[in-house]
């Protein structure tokens, strides 16, 4: 009997250890699993949140001028060489615009070279955070990197009121031209070339009319066309710009010598003056009343020819300027050029007088004796 229960104890004992075993190797098996798991997403996390971008500030002005274009450098290193593209976002940026979207990059080494391109609106300005990321030729997305944008030194000028609004490397006068507008004034035309400058900022301080007839704006090169109205009695028109490699304004003159040809490449802008027209007509028919009268003295009637010349003048000047019909709703423009600034627009059909005519544009005279423009297709048939 007691070597039954030996023996059943024995056997008890080994099932129970067979038990235990089982049920520790199926927790450890599980156990197993969920680190698998968790490795296996650990694994995924650590491709999408790995850095592979480091960014500094390379050059950042110490000192920018409210008005002026100013360049920011990024050098940017990359642990990941197989990339499509390297892409940015500009945020939280204060009182400045940017001026490009993608930047200028130049390669050194493993380093890229990143320059962007703002304007100083205010003198509280602050970079934007540059938000750098990767796009990989597999699809892969990592984690982007952020650097911080950081407050600028803007200083404010104090110009005088002949200050033009340009800030820039230089401002240089390529030409001009001057012609009578009325009675009382001179329209001044000028073509003009910046380097760094936001040229489309140009105005003038007390100045009768004036406007932008077209311009073009890049960041280093940029030319404008401009016309300013100035009083008569002015014989030379200043203004100034603040030169950036000088450190100093610098001052603009152009001599005010009116001529009677055209301005720029387009037609004259003076009105035909009728007193002197009569006047020239009156002298050409007392020359020809004379003429006749010494023929008819002399009986020499051969040199009655001679009298064609005065007569045909006299005939020519005493033609009145041709009227011209001008449709409702159109424009008149002050210079006959492309997107020119736009004079007065007809309200009905108005009727003005011709003063002479372009491949484009048709020259009028308005009520008040300026000169206008009209774009031959706003002609209508009177």
């Amino acid at each position: 009997m007691k070597i039954l229960l030996v023996i059943f104890f024995f056997v008890t004992t080994l099932l129970a250890q067979d038990f235990n075993a089982s049920i520790d190797s199926d927790i450890n098996l599980d156990l197993n699993l969920s680190d698998a798991n968790i490795s296996e997403i650990n694994t995924t996390q650590a491709i999408s949140d790995v850095q592979i971008l480091y960014m500094h500030y390379d050059e950042v002005p110490t000192r920018i001028i409210k008005g002026e274009i100013f360049s920011v450098t990024i050098r940017v290193l990359s642990t990941e060489s197989d990339f499509y593209e390297l892409n940015y976002d500009l945020n939280n940026s204060i009182g400045l615009k940017s001026l490009n979207k993608l930047p200028f990059r130049e390669e050194k080494g493993k380093f890229y070279y990143d320059t962007f391109y703002f304007l100083a609106n205010s003198t509280g300005a602050r970079l934007p955070d540059f938000k750098a990321y990767i796009e990989s030729f597999d699809g892969t997305i990592y984690r982007p990197t952020i650097l911080k944008g950081k407050k600028l030194n803007v200083v404010a000028l104090n110009p005088r009121k002949n200050f033009s609004n340009i800030v820039a490397n230089s401002f240089v006068l390529d030409e001009y031209k001057t012609t009578s507008f009325d009675s009382n004034h001179n329209i001044v035309v000028f073509v003009a070339t910046a380097y760094n400058s936001n040229i489309s900022a140009f105005h003038l301080k007390n100045v009768y009319k004036q406007g932008i007839e077209s311009f073009t704006d890049d960041i280093e090169e940029s030319k404008i066309t401009y016309f300013m109205v100035i009083p008569k009695e002015i014989e030379n028109f200043s203004f100034s710009y603040f030169n950036l490699v000088n450190n100093k304004f610098e001052l603009i003159t152009i001599p005010i010598i009116v001529n009677d040809d055209s301005v720029t490449t387009q037609s004259d802008l003076k009105p035909k003056d009728q007193s002197r027209e009569k006047l020239k007509m009156l002298v050409a028919i007392a020359v020809a009343l004379v003429m006749l009268m010494i023929i008819v003295w002399t009986r020499k009637y051969i040199y009655s020819i001679i009298l064609i010349v005065p007569i045909a003048y006299a005939m020519y000047t005493y033609v009145p300027s041709k009227e011209v019909c001008i449709r409702p709703n159109s424009n008149i423009y002050l210079l006959p050029v492309k997107n020119g600034t736009i004079f007065e627009t007809t309200q009905g059909v108005t009727y003005l007088m011709e003063e002479g005519n372009i491949a484009t544009h048709t020259k009028v005279k308005l009520q008040n004796n300026q000169i206008g423009w009209v774009k031959h297709e706003n002609l209508c048939t009177p």
